[in-house]
């Protein structure tokens, strides 16, 4: 469809509803309808009506309907690209929503609870002390990321890069993987585990995150070339629980770097292993479209990238 396209075809019904735009443009950005409905205040069924009318108007379909929200079609990215600079600045002339006339709203934030408890809120602690608020959700990256598109939260720290177009995403950190244990078991292991393999700690209790041992899994098939096959002794869906286990000497473990350097520095944890090439995941910080007119948004995220760097 050429420059004129379906804004042209939208134009020249009997009436330009602007608010046909709007609710186009926030489904865009949040990559569903039920995410535009609570951006805007709106029921889903009345979005969903707005986007059959500009459809119906258009005579081009914008969004495929997915399981989990939509995906925008290239008529859609041709007209989001026209309308959204105006709206905006529509947007900016009429002055703020009534609910952020005073002070900005709370920032949204949401990630591991390990990573915001040890590094995002101590790094975030002065812009609270200059009045910035924050509403801090933890949870898995992908369900995270589904509240994100549906409007939940302004920023999520993700385990992986996000899908789609949708949501814009900025390399935050690298972790780490390092296999670990207390003294009692390292001074047992590290000889023994340097010169005969990984199988010698087959026997040693396994303390991770979930039972199908996601991180220790990976350490395994990276550095070791094989399979992990023994079963969990002890699951903790909070790494920083398997942290105080495996400091008491209930067994070995794979936990981010970051996460137990202080560990590391006392002694209280000993590197069974330190390979040339450890395990490296990269953590991003991922925002939602339009959250950025929030200016304290705006100064989480560029604080957390820049003193990100040091982790």
């Amino acid at each position: 469809m050429g420059r004129a396209g379906i804004l042209g075809a939208v134009e020249h019904t009997d009436h330009l509803d602007l608010n046909l735009l709007r609710t186009f443009l926030a489904v865009y950005r949040s990559g569903s309808f039920t995410g535009a409905a609570q951006l805007l205040g709106l029921s889903q069924p009345t979005v969903t009506t707005q986007m059959r009318t500009l459809e119906r108007q258009a005579g081009r379909e914008l969004f495929e309907r997915r399981p989990r929200g939509v995906v925008p079609t290239p008529v859609a990215d041709e007209l989001a690209a026209r309308i959204a600079p105006p709206l905006d600045e529509l947007a900016s002339v009429a002055g703020p929503h009534p609910a952020t006339a005073g002070r900005a709203d709370p920032v949204h934030l949401a990630g591991p609870a390990e990573l915001l408890c040890s590094r995002v809120l101590p790094a975030l602690a002065p812009l609270v002390a200059e009045g910035v608020r924050l509403r801090v959700a933890t949870g898995l990256t992908d369900h995270l990321l589904e509240e994100l598109r549906a409007g939940r939260h302004d920023l999520v720290i993700a385990t992986t890069r996000p899908r789609g177009r949708t949501l814009t995403a900025a390399p935050l950190m690298d972790e780490e993987f390092v296999l670990v244990a207390a003294p009692v078991w390292a001074g047992r292991l590290r000889e023994r585990l340097a010169a005969e393999g990984p199988s010698v700690l087959h026997p040693v209790p396994l303390v991770t995150y979930a039972e199908d041992l996601p991180i220790a899994r990976r350490y395994w098939r990276h550095v070791f070339g094989r399979r992990l096959s023994c079963p969990a002794a002890v699951t903790v869906p909070d790494l920083r629980g398997v942290l105080a286990a495996v400091v008491a000497g209930a067994g070995l473990t794979v936990l981010p770097r970051y996460l137990c350097l202080d560990e590391l520095a006392s002694g209280a944890l000993v590197p069974l292993h330190e390979p040339e090439d450890p395990p490296i995941n990269t953590g991003f910080l991922v925002q939602r479209p339009g959250s950025l007119e929030n200016p304290d948004v705006r100064r989480v995220r560029e604080r957390l990238l820049s003193v990100a760097r040091t982790w």
